[in-house]
């Protein structure tokens, strides 16, 4: 008779290994690219959004990648890294799930409603949808851990996020608008079942 064990840390660990190595091709993507639209004079920046234009859709999904310059992708960097590595934390799936989500809304907003003419880039859309997944999971989930990783996002960027919601000239308030309610819908939409029942895991024996 062989006493088989259960190693569920040890998967956990490695869901947030493989996570996190999701978050970080994400970034190395995007300063890729703006250091080849820098070298190479491309004009990169030209696959932002351009609002209503049907030739323009796939932009929604090269936009957030692009920046208008390292000012602009190092002040999205930090937070999408920092948040984008706790959301991580539950796996490659839910990372790229939640990225999906608010990118898709986030992009859809914009090409909606954006000012004709302008061209919309960044990967703000997605931190600010970050963010408002980060608020919310825990209350769907009703985790008091992620009700706490909330409230510290909150105090960090609460401000910031805020201020960026404000009409501004240069700034996409409409990404930043459409990609906290993508949040939000991805909160509600990737929420554990309530009536899910978890198992404390315990050793099977195997004859």
């Amino acid at each position: 008779m062989v006493c088989v064990m259960s190693t569920p840390a040890r998967t956990d660990r490695s869901d947030g290994k493989s996570g996190l190595l999701v978050v970080a091709v994400m970034v190395a993507l995007m300063w890729l690219l703006e250091v080849v639209d820098l070298v190479t004079g491309l004009r990169l920046d030209s696959y932002g959004i351009e609002p209503r234009s049907p030739g323009g859709l796939p932009e929604v999904v090269s936009a957030p990648f692009l920046h208008s310059g390292f000012d602009h992708l190092i002040s999205n960097t930090v937070p999408f890294a920092l948040m984008g590595a706790a959301i991580a934390l539950g796996g490659a799936a839910r990372v790229l799930l939640v990225t999906a989500i608010v990118g898709l809304v986030s992009g859809l907003g914009v090409w909606l409603i954006a000012p004709e003419g302008s061209v919309t880039l960044g990967a703000s859309g997605l931190v600010f949808g970050y963010a408002t997944y980060l608020l919310f999971r825990g209350l769907f989930n009703r985790s008091a851990l992620e009700i706490g990783v909330g409230l510290v996002v909150g105090a960090v960027w609460g401000t910031a996020l805020l201020g960026g919601l404000l009409p501004q000239d240069g700034i996409s308030w409409q990404a930043h608008f459409f990609g906290a309610v993508g949040g939000l819908l991805a909160a509600r939409m990737l929420a554990r079942s309530r009536g899910t029942v978890m198992q404390r895991p315990g050793p099977r024996v195997a004859v």
